[in-house]
């Protein structure tokens, strides 16, 4: 096969969503990039959404199909959060995210270095900064999150509702779960005027609860509130790790859930990767390090207490979980905040992990103490 060179200061493999916002913000900088993925022209239908505070102020504000300015939760009751919630119009994300001097490469990277891409149909890419933005891998150890929802029109979920705009999360147990089971929650959003996400969602798992039993979950949850959906409502399935595959240091510059952008205890990434793209940019075009302009040592710092977070989840007592989230909501609305999407301040996530302790009965503080002695599955950030 006979090798062909194409060069541009930028070579990004990945042409999801951060893969797509960091070469729209790379182009903004006058560098030229290159993307590099199977399928350029797939159109994207997974559902994304971020707090509205978490997005960027270069996008505009119609990419929000939705807006929830106060969403609800359940968790031993019924709160809502002081937080504006959107659910972001997926082909309008994809269109502005798909500037018109972006030159793409419809081929498989089989090979990385920190300045070029070998790909499958013999093309070699050559630049002054490669980025992987792949997204995460599933392993058998890996922890994800997965999820099964349907699409209904409005009038058809209003029963699942009980008179609020949107549930963030939905513990309630009328979803065929018992004592000891695995706990799922019901994740239910306007994507538009029309039309409702219904989901059920396994927040993660080691291993996850399977999509046939967060089907049966949801269509069980659904029929004891009165909420028939019609028999052909579009589906969406979720699956993915909440964890980046394990890094080394000093090798290619990882962005979005690959470069650990995902909250491990939430599974977002989106918004991070928005928000961090045009700081990654300014720091190729300037000549700098991006991995270490989006992982100083408070980076870091949040992303090791993240994980102890995620550890805590993955060990509770399946009956403890929907407390555990009780105690979280009950917080001030800043703490919620910075534990969702502050990366760079430690010592806010210290305090909401200790308050969340603090307030926890005996056996679930013993639980949250022993988490940062478990299993982890770090990313090197340096």
């Amino acid at each position: 096969m006979t090798s062909r060179i194409q060069t541009a200061d930028v070579v990004i493999v990945g042409g999801g969503p951060a893969g797509r916002a960091l070469a729209t913000r790379c182009i903004t900088h006058d560098l030229s990039v290159i993307l590099v993925d199977p399928h350029p022209s797939r159109t994207w239908t997974a559902t994304y959404a971020a707090w509205e505070d978490e997005l960027p102020a270069w996008l505009p504000s119609e990419v929000a199909s939705t807006r929830i300015e106060r969403p609800s939760v359940w968790a031993e009751g019924a709160t809502t959060l002081n937080r504006t919630y959107c659910v972001l119009n997926t082909s309008l994300l994809q269109s502005l995210l798909s500037d018109s001097s972006l030159q793409f490469i419809a081929t498989k990277a089989i090979h990385l270095t920190r300045d070029s891409v070998f790909c499958a149909d013999g093309t070699h890419v050559v630049g002054s900064v490669v980025v992987d933005a792949r997204g995460t891998t599933i392993t058998p150890r890996s922890a994800q999150q997965t999820a099964f929802g349907i699409v209904v029109n409005r009038a058809t979920a209003e029963p699942a509702l009980d008179g609020n705009d949107a549930w963030f999360m939905d513990w309630r147990q009328d979803n065929g779960t018992h004592a000891g089971d695995q706990p799922s929650f019901l994740y239910a959003v306007p994507l538009d005027s029309e039309r409702m996400l219904l989901e059920e969602t396994c927040l993660v798992g080691r291993p996850p609860i399977p999509l046939s039993e967060l089907k049966r979950r949801l269509h069980i949850r659904l029929d004891n509130r009165g909420a028939i959906a019609p028999e052909d409502s579009a589906v969406e399935r979720v699956r993915f790790s909440v964890e980046p595959p394990p890094g080394q240091r000093g090798t290619i510059f990882r962005f979005g859930a690959r470069g650990g952008l995902t909250h491990p205890g939430t599974g977002y990434s989106v918004g991070a990767a928005l928000n961090e793209a045009d700081l990654a940019a300014s720091a190729i075009a300037h000549g700098g390090d991006p991995q270490r302009e989006l992982w100083p040592y408070s980076a870091r710092g949040v992303a090791a207490l993240r994980r102890v977070g995620l550890n805590a989840l993955l060990t509770l007592d399946p009956d403890d979980v929907e407390a555990f989230f009780a105690k979280f909501f009950a917080l001030p609305a800043d703490q919620q905040r910075a534990y969702l999407s502050d990366r760079r301040d430690a010592a806010a996530t210290a305090k909401v992990m200790v308050s969340i302790m603090a307030s926890s009965p005996r056996r679930v503080r013993k639980t949250l103490m022993a988490a940062p002695f478990r299993r982890t599955n770090p990313v090197d950030q340096d």
